[in-house]
């Protein structure tokens, strides 16, 4: 009686399991809450961060702050209760208020609020006609620093407010170039330029332009970094409070021809002419003064004739600044960012590494670079660490590919991290997921390539089921193991397949040879080894189906979609989304070109074994697989003319093709909707050549 009823117990124990369990859908994928980067208070007791609760109706969905105690000793609470987002955030010194920017009830475009976290209501403290953002505290906490943009020549803000009624008043309309770049990613790019900006942490202060009437604001080269998000100076304050150091560069009008470099500046915060402190060495960004004030230290990315470089991290002496020394000049991995420790010691560097993200720690003068903690499952981004806190805490969000993103705490002596929010964790325990599978194989270049595979649900090790080979872009990214929603892997595996993600020659994250040598083959080399590890995953795991193989990827792995179109006939059936089908018109289009110059050996009128030899075009002839193509009307990085040329040269050759045009997106799907229905689409396309 007694084993009978233990055995009802663990009867009731697995139906239970099994009933919470469940595949993962797109509803529940695309309405997870979404938990962004943390910024932790100088004294270390405080963490906000953004929490986005999506919709597939933009007018629903909501984007606050949140707020939790460092030491995990409380819950997270709702610190804003606005429909639109907040951006920006920074602590002030004293650790009681934060600044950020926002666009809320009466303002036309983004301001900088300020919100004491103690009580009361955000207060609006700047006024520009085109908007603030980025705000940073002075060391004192009495003045904000932040940027905005400004058209050419405007001095104040009323000849700026001036010109920009003049433009909207105009009756025609038109955009008029004199040099590169014209776009960027999804926008047409305006003569504004950013500027940083100061004035008293006050409602109602006057704000003043450190760069109006500057001779380098009148520079035709002169911009911040163009980013996907707009263009950025990433200006922050020195120590002691009188100046301020930013970035950017004096040669954006060259992009056609020469690689942009980015340096650092420094400039009164009474004005002046800027002063520029770094060399032509490279591209400096990302400034960062040590707590004590002593170092300033920035990513630096050398010059080089190499599609490749990682980032590394230059160390200045300040207030002297001079040439700077490099940081874990040894580690081969680029330091996609880094943060400080308290007693500036130590250095933790954020870095790629065999499919995680990882962080590791150096000694903040020089020296060698060790893990600061295993990381056997998903990895650390977004670190943030308190400036003026005695004991050593990073914060930052963790996430793996079945554990959507949270913030957690981590002690470097513990080498271990507590959760500090648990907004996914319920509803991800009920899908029915696991984590990836690595494994590595030599490739016929002798080359170690690594990989990962994702099961299905309701996984039966004794059962067939088909490959799905999931090519990412870039070429200078990394598959790794994160929760995503453009290309959710578990979603993609859902109807029941295994998705196999290979890092090929080009990938970061396993040193910077291996990300350099795809320059000069961009499709061949890496094509081959996509083969080969669906090779190698068929031989290593009985349960792939080999005779029921398809491929897919978007940007650069859109490009290699096109290319094994053009190459072999192995796969069932193809998905390319914003691939490109012909190197030369690519090159003529997209919204950045001289890199792809780089990459292919030489410019394309000369005609070098690059533009003829890897040209997916070039290869018509040989199309004969069924390939689904997707693009985003507003993708100006892969244009849409070159999703257009593919479909004319398929239909032409009467290749089974399927073509889906999204008129509201651009590199990416980003809309609820669209993704809905992408992933329908795409599930329908790999059923019918695949089951």
């Amino acid at each position: 009686m007694v084993r009978f009823r233990l055995f009802l117990i663990i009867f009731a124990l697995f139906c239970a399991h099994s009933e919470a369990q469940k595949p993962i859908t797109h509803e529940a994928m695309w309405l997870m809450k979404r938990v962004g980067n943390p910024v932790a208070s100088p004294d270390g007791k405080w963490v906000v961060f953004p929490v986005t609760e999506p919709s597939y109706d933009p007018d629903k969905q909501v984007s606050d702050l949140w707020i939790v105690p460092g030491d995990g000793s409380a819950k997270p609470r709702r610190l804003t209760f606005t429909k639109g987002g907040e951006g920006g955030v920074a602590w002030s010194p004293d650790s009681r208020k934060i600044a950020f920017s926002a666009k809320r009830e009466g303002d036309e475009a983004s301001q900088v609020y300020v919100l004491d976290i103690t009580g009361g209501e955000a207060v609006r403290v700047t006024s520009l006609s085109a908007g603030a953002g980025g705000p940073r505290w002075s060391p004192d906490g009495a003045m904000l620093l932040f940027t905005s943009t400004v058209y050419p020549g405007a001095k104040t803000e009323e000849e700026n407010k001036k010109i920009a009624d003049e433009r909207k008043n105009r009756k025609y309309n038109a955009l008029i170039y004199n040099e590169f770049p014209i776009r960027r990613w999804d926008r047409w790019l305006d003569d504004k330029r950013s500027h940083p900006f100061v004035q008293k942490a006050e409602a109602g202060a006057t704000a003043r332009d450190l760069l109006a009437g500057t001779k380098l604001a009148s520079e035709t080269g002169f911009s911040g970094e163009l980013t996907s998000s707009g263009e950025n100076l990433a200006p922050i304050w020195a120590p002691d409070g009188r100046s301020i150091v930013f970035v950017a560069t004096l040669n954006r009008n060259e992009a056609a021809r020469a690689e942009v470099f980015t340096h650092l500046f420094r400039v009164s915060i009474e004005g002046g002419e800027p002063v520029k402190l770094t060399g032509d060495e490279g591209s400096y960004g990302k400034p960062v003064f040590s707590p004590e004030g002593t170092a300033l230290y920035a990513a630096f990315t050398p010059k080089s004739n190499k599609i490749y470089v990682i980032d590394r991290i230059a160390r200045f002496a300040w207030p002297a600044a001079g040439s700077p020394s490099i940081v874990a000049c040894g580690f081969d991995r680029s330091a996609s960012a880094f943060s400080i420790a308290p007693d500036g010691r130590t250095i933790f560097i954020e870095a790629e590494e065999h499919g995680h993200d990882k962080l590791f720690a150096s000694p903040s003068a020089g020296g060698a670079v060790k893990p600061l903690l295993d990381v056997p499952l998903g990895g650390y981004t977004g670190v943030s660490m308190p400036s003026k806190s005695a004991q050593t805490a990073l914060f930052a969000v963790w996430q793996s590919s079945v554990n959507p993103p949270e913030i957690v705490r981590i002690d470097p002596g513990a080498a271990k991290h507590v959760p500090l929010s648990e907004f996914t964790v319920a509803e991800a325990a009920s899908i029915d997921w696991q984590p990836p599978e690595h494994f590595w194989f030599k490739s016929k270049r002798g080359k170690q390539i690594h990989n990962m595979i994702v099961l299905p649900p309701a996984f039966d090790k004794n059962r067939k089921y088909p490959l799905v080979v999931l090519m990412h872009g870039g070429p200078q990214s990394m598959w790794k193991d994160q929760f995503i929603i453009r290309w959710n892997y578990h979603m993609l595996a859902q109807p029941g397949y295994v998705v196999l993600l290979t890092n090929y020659t080009g990938s970061t994250g396993f040193g910077e040879k291996f990300a350099q040598e795809i320059q000069g083959d961009p499709f061949k080399g890496p094509a081959d080894e996509i083969n080969q590890a669906a090779d190698e995953a068929i031989q290593r795991f009985p349960f792939i189906d080999g005779m029921r193989q398809a491929a897919a990827g978007a940007s650069y792995g859109g490009h290699l979609a096109n290319w094994l179109e053009a190459t072999t006939t192995r796969y069932k059936c193809l998905v390319s989304h914003a691939g490109l089908i012909n190197l030369e018109s690519q090159w003529g289009t997209s919204d950045t070109i001289y890199h792809r110059e780089v990459g292919s050996l030489g410019p394309v009128w000369e005609q070098g074994p690059v533009w003829r030899e890897q040209n997916p075009i070039r290869y018509a002839k040989n199309f004969r697989t069924p390939i689904l193509l997707t693009v985003g009307e507003k993708d100006y990085r892969v244009p849409i003319n070159q999703t257009i040329e593919n479909w004319s040269v398929l239909q032409r050759l009467k290749v089974p093709s399927r073509l889906i045009v999204f008129p509201g997106e651009n590199h990416w799907i980003g809309k609820g909707e669209d993704s809905r229905f992408f992933f329908s689409e795409l599930h329908a396309w790999l059923k019918q050549h695949l089951n």
